[in-house]
């Protein structure tokens, strides 16, 4: 399933090398952490969340087959994060 939530984001990003997927599983509900830069969050979110919730509803529908319930949440990252993280002085 997360390889399916990646397949599709780094579809619709011009960065894919920053895209991050986090899996946290529970055990009735299943909860993806969709990290992108900065530039193509608006991408992954899309006009009035549009393609965000076609996402979710995917995600959803794939889901269903496992039995546990699967959300969907969309950060994006600054700099430092994408670079991995600022160096400690």
């Amino acid at each position: 399933m997360k390889q399916l939530v990646e397949t599709i984001v780094k579809a619709l990003v011009d960065s894919p090398e920053e895209v991050v997927i986090n899996e946290i599983a529970g055990e009735q509900a299943v909860v993806y952490e969709i990290k992108v830069g900065q530039k193509d969050t608006g991408k992954v979110i899309g006009k009035q969340g549009h393609t965000a919730q076609a996402i979710r509803t995917i995600i959803r529908a794939a889901s269903a087959k496992t039995g546990k319930s699967a959300t969907v949440k969309i950060d994006s990252m600054n700099d430092e994060q994408a670079e991995g993280g600022l160096e400690e002085e």
